[in-house]
């Protein structure tokens, strides 16, 4: 199977992705390596349109209960038992 822009797209790559995988590589991709690619740049794996976001959120203080990334999450006790995971 030929892997084209269109492939990466289809697997939730973006255009630029799929280039900067044929430099990295030297060659365009083969099925098994765009989707390889596909998955460890995802959202759940590498957080690469969240990490902004998460990266504003506390990481020190009494209130933390777990510290983010700590156990994938973080918890801040937010008063009266109650808790907020992010």
């Amino acid at each position: 199977m030929e892997v084209t822009v269109s492939t990466a797209i289809q697997l939730g790559l973006t255009e630029d992705e799929y280039e900067k995988i044929k430099e990295i590589l030297g060659r365009n991709p083969n099925f098994n390596e765009i989707s390889a690619y596909s998955v460890m740049w995802s959202e759940h794996c590498s957080y690469k349109n969240s990490i902004k976001w998460l990266k504003t959120l506390p990481r020190e203080g009494s209130r933390l209960l777990v510290k983010a990334g700590e156990e994938n999450a973080g918890l801040m006790d937010i008063g009266d038992g109650l808790g907020l995971v992010f």
